[in-house]
């Protein structure tokens, strides 16, 4: 059997291989800032502030996911 026709292997324990670093870095921003605005809203909530927490921690989620960006894909 031809090597070229093998399928691909799977790498070890089914993680991803990181072939499609767009993908991860995109949904690495949405869920940070999902998470962490979630956060804020909830505190808006339950504090009853209107939209004073929310920004903060759409801000704060878009920070902690730009710096794993960085660590996963930045740095060397």
């Amino acid at each position: 059997m031809d090597k070229d026709s093998d399928p691909p292997e799977k790498s070890p324990a089914g993680r991803h291989d990181g072939s499609n670093p767009g993908a991860t870095i995109t949904s690495l921003l949405i869920s940070g800032m999902l998470f962490w605005g979630g956060m804020g809203w909830l505190v808006d909530k339950w504090l009853g502030t209107g939209t004073v927490f929310l920004p903060i921690g759409l801000i704060l989620g878009l920070v902690a996911a730009l710096y794993l960006v960085y660590v996963r894909f930045g740095r060397d």
